[in-house]
Order: C-alpha cells, then sequence, then structure tokens
C-alpha cells in the first residue's frame, strides 16, 4: 500500500539489465555488463536520510491531523469554562432555569465535537504509523537484498524488522505532542496564572525521562546481542545437543539476559520515581495554589468555582505533564542513524568485450575497513571455457567467487562478467518451498528442460523416495532433505536457469563419489548440458582437472600459477608436486566430498537468519552461500524424506507447522501465570496500595467541597488552617500510595520478565531435535524478540494504567452518586450500555491482535531465509521477485492490523458518547436539583464527571491492551507444553565416570523412525562393535547412514530394539550423559560468535596447553598462532571469518580435546584440500588409536585400512565385513568402490 509512494524517492540503486539478454544465448551475442548490483556514487548518496525520506512521502497526509488536534486541544478547555458558567449558576438562586440546561447542552455538544475531532484525528495518526512501519520494513528488506555489508550483525537486523519498525508506528500516534503538550500546558497556565511549581515538575518529569532513555539505549544493545545469540543457537542446536553444550550456552544468553534486566530495573525505579512526580504534580500545585491564596489574605474565600474550575484544569494538565517525557523517550528509541547506515551500501561496474569473465589487477576485501582478501588477480575466461580454481584450504577460492558475483569490496582493478550469472554455492541454500519450486526458482516451467535437469543433476532416485515427489515440500533450510540431496537441488537450479556463466563452489564435494562422477559428466564436465556455457569450478577433486580448460592455482589470495593441466605439469611448481603426491592416492575420491549427503546437522532447520548474513562476512570463505547447517538437516529428513515411501494418504504430508493462532478468550490462568511469576506477595500488595490511594484521593476531594462549603463569617473562614492541614495530609498519603504501588508493579514486572525468559529458553532448549525441523524459524525469533519484549516493557505499564483507570472510574461514579443519588437511575444503565459494547469489542481485537502475530511470523522467517541465501538470490537477479513476496507477506500482516485500528476508532465514540451522557446527566441533576445542593458538590460532581470520559476511554484501552498483550505470556508459555526430550541427566541411573572404559557398540534389533506417522528409517540393525574397532559406514544417499549416529546420540530415540555401549543400555541414562562420553565430528562444521577458546571449550575445563595441542594436532597452530588475539579470536556469526575447511578443523581439534572413547566422523573432512585430509586420516589414526572409530564416508580411500565396513541399503545392513572380503564378494560395496575408481 505505500511502497510505491516510498520508492519514488531516489534511492541511487541502479540493476543492471541483465534479464534482458537472456535470450542472447541463441545468437550468441551478448551485451557486456556487469554482474553486480551497483549504486551509483553521487554526492548526496553519503547523506542518505531516513527522516526526510518519510517526511516527504507519508507528510501531507500527516500534517491534517495537526489541524484537528489543536481544534481538540482548545474545545478541552471549554469543559472547565463552562463549569464556571454552571457553578456561577446554582450559586445564585434568581437566574432563570433555562440558563442552567442552556449550558448543561453546550457542555454535552461540546464533549461529542471533542469525541469526533479526536477520533479522526487517532485516525490519520494510526494509519500513518502502519504505512510508516510496512515503509521501513520493505526498504530494510530492499537494502538487505540489495548489497549487505557486514556492518551489522543478524541480530541488529531481525531486531530493527521486528522491534524498531514498531516503535517508529507507535511513534506516530504521539508525535504531536511534541508541540499539543506545551500549548495545553500554556492554555492552563494562562487560565490558572501558576508558574513556578509547574515548571519545576516538568523539569524534574524531563530529567527523569532523559535518564531512563540512556537506559533505552543500554538495554537495546543488551537485546540485539541476546537475539543474535539466540540465532546462533537455533541455527546451531543439533551441534549443541550433540556436544552436549546446551547449559553452556544456556548461561552466555542468561549472562546477556541479566545486563539486560539490570538495566530494566534501573528504569523500573525511574518510572516510579516518574509516576509519582507526574500523579502528585497537580495535587500538588492544586495544594500551594489553595494555600498561598487562602493565607495571603485572610479575606480570600475558597468557593467552589475557583476550587473545581482549578480542579478541573489541573486535571487538564496531568496529560500532557505525563505524555511529553514519554514522547521524547520514544524519540530517543527510534534508531533512525542506525537505519540510515542500512542506505549508503557501494557496488562497482566495468565493462569489456574481451572475455566472457576479465579480471585486471583487481584486489578485493570482505569491507572497506578490512584488509584485502584477494591480491593483484588477473585472468580472463575466454566465452564457453571450463576453470577449474584449486588450491588449500583458506587460500580463497571460494573469495574469488564472491568477488566475481560482486559480494566483495573492489580495492583497485577492473572487472567484468558477461550476460546472466547462476552461482551454486558450497553450502546448499534452499527454500522452505517445493522441490519444483526451489529448482524453477521463479522462471517459467518448461517441461522438457526440467526433465533433463533432473535427470542430469541424480534426482530421479530422490523423487522416488520423497512423499510427494517434487511436489514435497521442503523445510527451512532444507531440513528434509540430506547434504547430498540440497547440493543436487542447488546445482539443478542453476542448471535449470540457463545462464550464460556459472560458478560452482565445490559442489561435488557433497555428494557420493560415483554421483559426483555422474554430475561432472552429464553436467559441468565438456559433454555434459552446460558445454557451451563458461563454467569456474572450485573444486578438490584431482581425477577431473585433465578435462579442464584451463586451471587457476591459489595460494593465500593469490593466483599462484595458471594454465592447462599439461602446462601446469611441465612447469613443474608446486602443483605438479602437489599431483604427484596425490594422484594415485586419490585419483577415484576426489569426488567426493563434502558434506555427505547424510547430512548431520539438522539444526539447520533452525535459524536461517543467522546465517545469513554471512553473506558479507569476514573471510567467507565458504560464503558461500547458505550456512552449513543446512547440509546437516539433511539427514535427518533424509529420512523423512529418503525413507517415507509414497503412500497414498501421504498426500497431505506437511512438515512445516506455521504459527497458529488461539481463539476465544485468553483464559483467566494466563493472568494467574503472569501473577505468580511476578509473585502473589507483591501482586496482592501492589492491589491493596492502588486502593489506598484512589480512597486518599477521593477523600481529598470530597474534603475540599466540604471546605469550600465553610460558611463564610466577616468576610473570611474559619477553619482554614486544619481544612488545609487535612488536606495536604490525604495528599501526602496518596502519593505515598502512588510511589509504593509503582515500585510493586515494576519490580514484579521484572521478576515476571526473569521468570518467563528462563521458562522460555529452558523449555526450547529441552525441546527434541524433530521441534526445530518442525517449527520454522521466525516462530522462535517472534516469541524471543517480539513478546519477550512486550513482556519486559509493555505489560508493567499497562497494568499500572489498567488498575489506574479502573478505580478511577469507580470512584468518579462514588462521587456523582454522592452529589446527585438521583443519578442512581441513570448510571447502572449507561454502565450496561458500556459493558455490551466492550465485551464486543474486546473479543475482535483480542483475535484480530493474535492474527496479527501469527501473520508476523512469515515475515520474519521469510526476511531470515533471504538473508541466508542473499548471495544467491542476487546472482540469480531474483531481488524483485522476492520484494514482491515479502511485500505480500507485509500486506498480510497488515491487513490483519488495519481492522484493529478502525475496531479501536469504532469502540472509543461509543464510549465515549457513553462518558458525555454521563456529563450530561451530572450537571442535569445537578441543575434539577439546584435548590437541594451545595455549590461544592455540584463542582465536585460536574468536574468528575467531565474526567469520566477519558478514564472511560482510558479503560476499555487498557482492557483491550491488557488482553491482547498478555497474549505475549501464553503464547510464551505455549512452550511449556511441547513434548521434551528424556532428561539431561539422571542421578541413579548416571554412569561411573571412566564409562565407556572398553568403547563396545552393540546394536541389538535397533530400528528408528523420524516421526510417528513416518515409515522406519533404519530396521532390524544387529551388530557387535568391538572395543578399539575402525567401522566405516557407507551406503547411497538416503541408505540410513546418519541415521545410524542420530540413534547413537539419542537425537532420535529408537522405535525397537536398544544400543548397549559397554554393558550400559543407553536408552536408561540422562542425555548429557551420554553425548558427553562420545564425541563426534560433524558433517557441518558449526561454529558460534564469540572467542575460539570458547569455541573449543565452553565450559572452560582445559588448560590453553591442552588447547594449543589440540589445534597442533588438527594443523591449525600455525594459523591460530598468526592471528593477532591468538586463542581470543573473535568468531563472526556461524564462524564466516573462517573458511569451511578450517572450520572442519576447529570441529577436529574440539574432538581432540574431548578424546573419548568412541568417536563418531561424519564425512569429517569433505571440506579440505587432499593435503590435509591426509594429515587429518594420519592424526586420527595416532591419536584415536585405542579408540572405537565410526565414519560415515563418501571418500571411499579414507576407510580402505579401517578394521571392517558396514554397508547400509534401504536403512538395512547389506554387508559388513573387512574392506578386502567385501571387495572380493564383489556385492554393493565392490560396486561403489568401482565408481571410485578404487576396484
Amino acid at each position: 500500500m505505500c511502497y510505491n509512494s516510498y520508492f519514488r524517492q531516489p534511492l541511487n540503486i541502479l540493476y543492471s539489465s541483465k534479464k534482458q539478454q537472456k535470450s542472447s544465448d541463441s545468437n550468441g551475442e551478448v551485451t557486456e555488463e556487469a554482474e553486480a548490483l551497483i549504486i551509483k556514487p553521487s554526492q548526496r548518496s553519503s547523506e542518505a536520510s531516513l527522516s526526510k525520506v518519510l517526511y516527504k512521502t507519508f507528510g501531507p497526509y500527516f500534517l491534517m491531523s495537526f489541524l484537528f488536534k489543536a481544534a481538540h486541544d482548545l474545545l478541552m478547555f471549554a469543559g472547565p469554562e463552562i463549569l464556571k458558567l454552571l457553578i456561577n449558576f446554582v450559586n445564585n438562586k434568581s437566574a432563570p432555569n433555562w440558563q442552567g440546561y442552556f449550558y448543561t447542552g453546550l457542555l454535552f455538544v461540546c464533549a461529542c465535537l471533542q469525541t469526533l475531532i479526536l477520533h479522526q484525528y487517532f485516525h490519520i495518526c494510526f494509519v500513518t504509523g502502519m504505512r510508516l512501519k510496512t515503509a521501513i520494513v520493505g526498504v530494510i528488506y530492499r537494502k538487505v537484498s540489495a548489497s549487505f555489508q557486514k556492518t551489522s550483525t543478524v541480530g541488529e537486523i531481525v531486531n530493527l524488522m521486528s522491534v524498531d519498525a514498531q516503535r517508529f508506528m507507535d511513534l506516530a500516534t504521539y508525535i504531536n505532542m511534541i508541540w499539543s503538550a506545551p500549548l495545553q500546558v500554556i492554555l492552563a497556565l494562562y487560565l490558572l496564572w501558576q508558574v513556578s511549581i509547574v515548571f519545576l515538575v516538568s523539569l524534574l518529569c524531563l530529567a527523569n525521562y532523559s535518564l531512563r532513555c540512556c537506559f533505552q539505549v543500554a538495554q537495546m544493545k543488551s537485546k540485539d546481542n541476546r537475539i543474535k545469540l539466540m540465532n546462533e543457537i537455533l541455527n546451531g542446536i543439533k551441534v549443541l545437543k550433540l556436544y552436549a553444550w546446551e547449559l553452556a550456552f544456556r548461561e552466555k544468553v542468561l549472562e546477556i539476559r541479566q545486563k539486560e534486566l539490570k538495566v530494566l530495573k534501573k528504569s523500573a525505579y525511574l518510572a516510579a520515581v516518574g509516576t509519582f512526580t507526574w500523579v502528585c504534580a497537580p495535587f500538588l500545585v492544586a495544594l500551594s495554589t489553595f494555600a498561598v491564596y487562602v493565607k495571603m489574605d485572610e479575606n480570600n474565600i475558597l468557593d467552589a468555582q475557583k476550587a473545581f474550575v482549578s480542579l478541573a484544569l489541573f486535571n487538564i494538565l496531568r496529560f500532557p505533564l505525563n505524555i511529553l517525557p514519554m514522547v521524547i523517550s520514544s524519540i530517543v528509541e527510534v534508531r533512525f542513524h542506525f537505519i540510515d547506515g542500512l542506505f549508503c551500501v557501494t557496488g562497482w561496474k566495468d565493462y569489456s568485450s574481451e572475455g566472457s569473465i576479465v579480471v585486471k589487477n583487481a584486489t578485493f576485501s570482505w569491507s572497506k575497513t578490512d584488509p584485502p582478501a584477494l591480491n593483484s588477480i588477473n585472468f580472463t575466461v575466454p566465452e564457453g571455457s571450463l576453470i577449474a580454481v584449486v588450491g588449500q584450504v583458506g587460500c580463497g577460492k571460494s573469495s574469488l567467487l564472491s568477488a566475481l558475483l560482486g559480494e566483495m569490496d573492489k580495492k583497485e582493478g577492473y572487472v567484468v562478467v558477461k550476460g546472466s550469472i547462476a552461482y551454486v554455492p558450497q553450502q546448499a541454500w534452499i527454500q522452505n518451498a517445493t522441490l519444483e519450486d526451489n529448482i524453477i526458482f521463479g522462471r517459467e516451467m518448461n517441461e522438457s528442460r526440467y526433465k533433463r535437469v533432473i535427470e542430469a543433476c541424480a534426482l530421479l532416485p530422490d523423487l522416488e523416495i520423497l512423499p510427494m515427489g517434487d511436489r514435497t515440500e521442503i523445510g527451512e533450510k532444507g531440513v528434509n532433505l540430506s547434504g547430498g540431496q540440497k547440493q543436487r537441488v542447488s546445482l539443478a537450479r542453476a542448471v535449470y536457469c540457463n545462464a550464460d556463466t556459472y560458478l560452482f563452489d565445490d559442489p561435488l564435494s557433497a555428494v557420493d563419489a560415483h554421483v559426483g562422477k555422474h554430475i561432472f559428466e552429464k553436467v559441468i564436465g565438456p559433454k555434459g548440458i552446460l558445454k557451451n556455457k563458461t563454467r569456474v569450478l572450485v573444486t578438490h577433486a584431482v581425477n577431473y582437472l585433465p578435462q579442464m580448460d584451463t586451471i587457476l592455482v591459489m595460494t593465500d589470495g593469490e593466483i599462484s600459477e595458471m594454465g592447462s593441466y599439461q602446462e601446469l605439469l611441465k612447469q613443474d611448481g608446486a602443483f605438479a608436486e602437489f599431483l604427484r603426491t596425490y594422484a594415485n592416492a586419490e585419483q577415484n575420491m576426489e569426488s567426493s566430498g563434502k558434506l555427505p549427503s547424510k547430512s548431520l546437522n539438522t539444526w539447520a532447520a533452525y535459524f536461517p537468519s543467522e546465517k545469513k548474513i554471512y553473506v558479507f562476512l569476514n573471510r567467507q570463505l565458504s560464503n558461500s552461500s547458505t550456512y552449513s547447517r543446512e547440509t546437516g538437516k539433511s539427514q535427518h529428513q533424509s529420512s523423512t524424506a529418503d525413507l517415507q515411501k509414497p503412500l497414498a494418504e501421504k498426500n497431505s504430508w506437511k512438515l512445516t507447522e506455521a504459527d497458529t493462532a488461539k481463539t476465544g478468550r485468553v483464559k483467566a490462568t494466563v493472568y494467574w501465570e503472569y501473577m505468580k511469576a511476578i509473585g502473589l506477595y507483591i501482586s496482592f500488595l501492589s492491589i491493596f496500595l492502588f486502593m489506598c490511594n484512589h480512597i486518599a484521593s477521593l477523600a481529598s476531594n470530597y474534603w475540599l467541597s466540604l471546605w469550600t462549603d465553610d460558611p463564610v463569617v466577616n468576610g473570611t473562614q474559619q477553619y482554614t488552617n486544619v481544612r488545609l492541614g487535612v488536606y495536604g495530609a490525604l495528599g501526602i498519603s496518596q502519593g505515598i500510595a502512588v510511589f509504593g504501588y509503582s515500585m510493586a508493579v515494576s519490580i514484579g514486572g521484572i521478576f515476571a520478565s526473569r521468570h518467563l525468559h528462563l521458562d522460555l529458553l529452558h523449555n526450547v532448549l529441552r525441546s527434541p531435535m524433530s521441534f526445530f525441523e518442525r517449527t520454522p524459524s521466525g516462530n522462535l525469533v517472534n516469541r524471543f524478540s517480539k513478546e519477550i519484549d512486550t513482556i519486559d516493557s509493555t505489560i508493567p505499564p499497562i497494568i499500572k494504567m489498567f488498575m489506574g483507570s479502573t478505580f478511577n472510574v469507580i470512584g468518579a461514579c462514588i462521587i456523582i452518586l454522592l452529589a446527585t443519588p438521583i443519578a442512581a437511575v441513570i448510571i447502572p444503565p449507561l454502565g450496561l450500555v458500556y459493558l455490551l459494547v466492550q465485551r464486543f469489542y474486546v473479543a475482535t481485537s483480542r483475535q484480530l491482535k493474535r492474527l496479527e502475530s501469527v501473520s508476523r511470523s512469515p515475515v520474519y522467517s521469510h526476511f531470515n531465509e533471504t538473508l541466508l541465501g542473499v548471495s544467491v538470490i542476487r546472482a540469480f537477479e531474483e531481488q524483485k521477485r522476492f520484494i514482491k513476496q515479502n511485500d505480500i507477506k507485509v500486506d498480510e500482516n497488515q491487513k490483519a492490523y488495519y481492522p484493529s485500528i478502525v475496531a479501536n476508532r469504532w469502540l472509543a465514540v461509543r464510549l465515549e458518547f457513553v462518558g458525555n451522557c454521563i456529563v450530561l446527566f451530572a450537571a442535569l441533576f445537578a441543575v434539577i436539583a439546584r435548590n437541594k445542593l451545595s455549590p461544592g458538590l455540584v463542582g465536585l460532581s460536574v468536574s468528575y464527571s467531565l474526567q469520566i470520559t477519558a478514564y472511560l476511554n482510558w479503560l476499555v484501552r487498557m482492557t483491550s491492551d491488557l488482553e491482547t498483550n498478555i497474549v505475549a505470556v501464553e503464547r510464551v508459555k505455549e512452550y511449556a507444553e511441547m513434548e521434551k526430550e528424556a532428561e539431561w541427566s539422571i542421578e541413579e541411573a548416571a554412569p561411573a565416570n571412566t564409562w565407556p572404559e572398553e568403547g563396545k557398540v552393540e546394536f541389538r534389533g535397533f530400528g528408528l523412525r523420524y516421526r510417528e506417522d513416518l515409515d522406519l528409517v533404519l530396521k532390524n540393525i544387529n551388530i557387535t562393535i568391538n572395543g578399539g574397532e575402525k567401522i566405516g559406514i557407507v551406503g547411497r544417499t538416503g541408505a540410513g547412514k546418519s541415521s545410524l549416529t542420530l540413534g547413537l546420540f539419542r537425537i532420535n530415540e529408537a522405535a525397537e530394539g536398544e544400543i548397549i555401549i559397554d554393558g550400559i543400555n543407553i536408552a536408561k541414562i540422562g542425555l548429557h550423559d551420554l553425548r558427553f562420553k562420545i564425541t563426534i565430528i560433524p558433517q557441518d562444521p558449526i561454529l558460534f560468535s564469540g572467542s575460539l577458546r570458547m569455541n573449543l571449550d565452553p565450559f572452560d575445563q582445559h588448560s590453553d596447553e591442552d588447547i594449543w595441542r589440540s589445534l597442533e594436532l588438527a594443523h591449525l597452530k600455525n594459523f591460530v598462532s598468526s592471528l593477532p588475539d591468538k586463542l581470543n579470536h573473535e568468531c563472526s556469526e556461524g564462524g564466516e571469518n573462517l573458511s569451511v575447511g578450517q572450520r572442519q578443523l576447529v570441529c577436529l581439534a574440539r574432538a581432540l580435546l574431548r578424546k573419548s572413547k568412541i568417536l563418531v566422523l561424519d564425512e569429517a573432512t569433505a571440506a579440505v584440500d587432499l593435503e590435509t585430509d591426509n594429515l587429518i586420516q594420519s592424526t586420527i589414526k595416532s591419536q584415536f588409536e585405542e579408540c572405537t572409530v565410526l565414519t560415515i564416508a563418501h571418500r571411499l580411500n579414507t576407510i580402505m585400512d579401517y578394521t571392517r565396513v558396514l554397508v547400509l541399503d534401504r536403512g538395512e545392513v547389506v554387508e559388513c565385513d573387512s574392506p578386502d572380503n567385501l571387495l572380493q564378494a564383489k556385492g554393493l560395496f565392490y560396486s561403489m568402490a568401482k565408481d571410485s575408481g578404487l576396484a
């Protein structure tokens, strides 16, 4: 609704028009162009200002609200002036009756006019706020998908989308108070002539709020850090579970949370002082005014007209004095500067016609401030040629592809990539969509091409396994595909798009050897589908090198050698030496490589968001695209996938669960839960103090009416001192009660925040892996950011205002009944109308709020997914389609929000009408009974009735706000009832500290399934592995290799049978007792942001010497020693500033540190070059000689010297013997070895 208008503003972005050139490959001519997203350097780009753009776009519509607000403010003062005339009328017994009725009518008309004008004003403000939020979410999304530098972390960006965009929206409602509040104060003072004390109180309020603003900035910082860490935990949840690290990370989150609560607590104390100041301000002003007035001159008489007209004006003063500081603090909270930072993005573009890719003297870094990652790069790629990029781990291979994609910052030189680009990242990025949608990726469907691509990418067997073929829904980050399947889908996406230039970042390493061979021949190689396209392939597979046109050898960010295979052999340089060492050994293996199909890490499922960012990250070797986590998921699901037989009923098969909205009233138990979280003692104390405060308030005003009715003797009133003393004492007791309940509610709110967040965190960490696979990450981020923010900072003030409004309304009714008992006839019917309207409204409003909350989760999930795959989206030039999808999701969210704005106005107009009727009847009865009433009571009754409209309106707003916001507690508590994993530790069943001593593992009739409704993934596994045996586990994709390790770690519990380790049934002991005693080197090397030391030893159990020794054995000592901070080197989110191979070595170092009796390697060396792989294998042989080692392998040569090889097929053991015996048996293992060139 508002994007279009927003984007009329010049944003200085240019998209290169590659799309139109698509057809060019038929006639061979391609207009040259750059493949990067560019921003024209302009003088103004450095000063991009969000506030100016927003003003130009939404200003004119919003300015109308100024007129309505000004009119409303002036009408507000009509009430007290008419009250003055009414009291004079009651005093003047000779005045004609029509005057009284005229004043009553005038009062009612003014009140109704005020209502209509005010709600027109609110409607404009709320609609502007909604459009602002939409525009800001839209612009953040466009900025992120256009160009994403590593200046902001995922936590910050997610908070910008959720919390900050919301704050912009809230600010629109109140921003007019910046001028309106001073105007109201000035008018009131003009009518009161009481400047000094008000000025003083205003200063106090402002000082209080400016202090709170400082705290808010600090709190936002802690919140950003907490969300960032939560994102990482959710992304790496599988690794945390495998290593049993949940407690260490829970402590890290709670440490940040503690800082956040500390700031909240200071803020709460100040809020209590603030509430005390402004509740007491009107009273202090009244007390000082009356005291000065009666003491200056004995003849000054405090009569009803003076007292109650003043009181009515003081009550008007209360609102602006309270709201002004709040508005100022809201403005501080809105982080304009942070969003402005997203606006200044730069890019580059060069032109050339020499070749398909031309790079001359180019130097690149990951950001403007980083040192160069690639130096003096020079090469030209002729159209249609096949180029290999080889080199050791961390030498800059993936960075080179990122540079060609325009993802790096070009320091100098010249780069051009002609035509359109397709990119296959090292870690496949898969969307939460059907398999077919993942491959077609927004292009038109061409049946024959689609079938060719599926076949070439070896996806046909996988489609047979998936429950609904290519219509199967793939979960977030590809959770239900194995690593190999994800990589092939990613490859199929690139092949299908028919681009001019293809960049492959080591796609063959994630697939089995025979599949890799098939893909090379059918797709990438000289005879594949892409034979006429320009192809750049990063690879560790030596055996494909002879078929390359050119080979680039990279060393430390530079191209050290370049030429064809034969030329490089003749040069006899480092490359030739490397080949001589490895060509024979690895010949076959090569292909294998990367994350095995099985993927261990299901975590991936979790939190896309973090990873996404990595795009711009530091080293990003692997920047490639998605993050590693995904691969992990795979196996897990492969299970799901691989195993599900396509049964008829599977049509309904759905993997992820959307966020659901509950219906009906919020249950009383939710309020009770919140009260228990606060503490029942504090809850009841607060209610008691609220009552004390309002009783004191009513008593003081009633006392004032008695005072004004004191007879005047000789021109003076007699008991002035007593009246003044009691009035002051009542006021002071009121102040004490206010301060008490403010403190109680604020502190109670913090107790509740701490308790509810702790519960949520604990429940999420205790959830089984299947929960993370099913639950979209957006839902969880939503709980930890938006819902916790609501519990922290929205619910406590709402409770204060709700209680205050409730007692105010009751008090006003009591006073009106005291003054004019006849009002008893009219108040109950009006009360009934009020209740009916309110019940009708709250039901609607509550459900709209739930729908709005639920429709918000897909916005986050899509945003997270985009961040993860941003380099892929940009490479394929699909930004426009993703932006459109984001717009649609945001609009869905606003569809639920807009009706709630309108419902609010509907309600307010009707309720204020009820309030206006109370004003009408209070005045009318006073006029009718004027002969029996004292002027003091008339003044008291009418001045209270003037306030009741505002109180009633506020009460409904607060009732509704309380119900809608308490939904946050309901949603946070939701996860308490979810199924949990087994206990982390069971004291009575805990094994001895030395267990397992031998390392003997027995599978007895073991079977495993991923979900109750799915078939068995593993069945009837019977095998005994003796201590110290080295077992290789092999099988084609989806055979159940990773499922076996998942069963061993109890990531999935056994469906049948049992696993015995050294005589203990692992199902009977605690999960941590088991997982601490087995070590795994997972398929996806996940690191967390923090020091390198923390990533190796989060519990601080090992000395620095131990850690250096493990790094040395993992061949990382030289690398770590060269870092300025050594072990304290800060890893970025997801370990993005290390290459994938280096991350894999860090995982090896972790295993060496734990040194347990049983070691599981899940295709752990897939991402490293052959030389490093050899070093790792020798380390494992020497360091884990006594241990039982289970290795899931794609590179068969790594397990040819193992004791036995276990061959799985369709979840069952088909062969198990020594490698030599199996080769002679000529079975399944023999055929796999043959594909790899080993037999």
